[in-house]
């Protein structure tokens, strides 16, 4: 609920400000500064510093920054492009990482799936065992960059193509387009690579290890 309301309320105060007849420059500055102030008041509110929201309010605060020292209502409309932009380089070069973003954001919803097929181990065990399994999390990762670099360019086209009133709706819907992408190709590729399946050839040298001890 909170995602979905801290993508549809900016865009809800974009058109209601553009129907009280604010300038397309000034309703974008608000809407731009809105975000960022809310993740201020959350930061302090909470107490606690955690990597990944952090993160993205960096990414919002650099991105608000820089469209309003440039001064171009189409550089504004472009915003959200830093964010998909800057987080799918991540994903791609963290690919290496001693955990990849893949693997460290999916693990909360997917560790249990994936107990529920009798595979023996957590993921860290997994992880230090299985080539394979490693793999399956790095073109993970990558895929999810590629979808991310994909998300920001669209970004860029729609604001600088099309009528600025008309991008801050698609640009929210773009959201949940990407996503989907991503749910639909993510999961398709853990299911051919044996994720889900404690039989696949992903697992078999711990079968192997099991029959051994047994």
């Amino acid at each position: 609920m909170r995602i979905l309301a801290d993508l549809g309320i900016p865009t809800a105060i974009f058109y209601g400000l553009r129907a009280l007849g604010f300038g397309i420059y000034l309703t974008l500055v608000l809407t731009a500064v809105l975000p960022v102030a809310v993740a201020v008041v959350r930061l302090l509110r909470d107490g606690k510093v955690e990597g990944l929201p952090l993160y993205l309010m960096s990414v919002m605060l650099i991105s608000t920054a820089v469209s309003l020292l440039d001064g171009s209502p189409r550089f504004l409309l472009a915003r959200g492009a830093w964010l998909t932009g800057i987080t799918g380089l991540w994903f791609i070069a963290s690919v290496r990482a001693a955990r990849p973003p893949a693997f460290r954001y999916t693990r909360p919803v997917l560790e249990h799936r994936t107990r529920l097929v009798v595979i023996p181990g957590d993921w860290d065990e997994l992880w230090d065992r299985l080539p394979g399994f490693r793999r399956v999390w790095r073109i993970g990762s990558v895929l999810w960059g590629l979808a991310l670099l994909g998300d920001s360019a669209a970004r860029v086209v729609m604001a600088y193509t099309l009528p600025p009133n008309l991008v801050p709706a698609l640009g929210t819907a773009l959201y949940g387009v990407t996503g989907l992408v991503l749910i639909v190709t993510t999961n398709a590729y853990f299911l051919a690579s044996g994720l889900y399946d404690g039989r696949s050839r992903l697992y078999a040298p711990l079968a192997a290890r099991w029959e051994t001890v047994g």
